[in-house]
């Protein structure tokens, strides 16, 4: 089964972009901890220096603290077991909805 197209909002794409280029971590390392794809990052990346040709302008990434970090990857890991729910009792329900019939 493919897996359905991820959609990001324009904040995001902006703050991962800053996150690449404030920072001393290459595309892959903020790719990995972000959740996307290496690929994607590097896109956004291009179109964020076409936009402004003289390269986008650093704009500084409020610091996070280790415990907001720590709630994301907390909240992204149950937004994939919650997903893996859902997914489970659609199988579940198509399953006794053709036993009823």
């Amino acid at each position: 089964m493919t897996t359905p197209r991820r959609k990001y909002d324009a904040a995001f794409r902006e703050e991962a972009v800053q996150l690449v280029l404030s920072t001393d971590r290459s595309v892959k390392q903020v790719a990995e901890e972000i959740g996307v794809k290496e690929s994607t990052l590097g896109n956004w990346l291009a179109r964020a220096r076409q936009r402004s040709p003289g390269g986008p302008t650093l704009v500084p990434v409020p610091d996070r603290g280790p415990v907001e970090w720590e709630e994301h990857q907390k909240a992204l890991a149950e937004n994939e077991r919650l997903k893996a729910e859902v997914e489970f009792l659609g199988k579940v329900s198509a399953f006794f909805a053709a036993k009823q019939k």
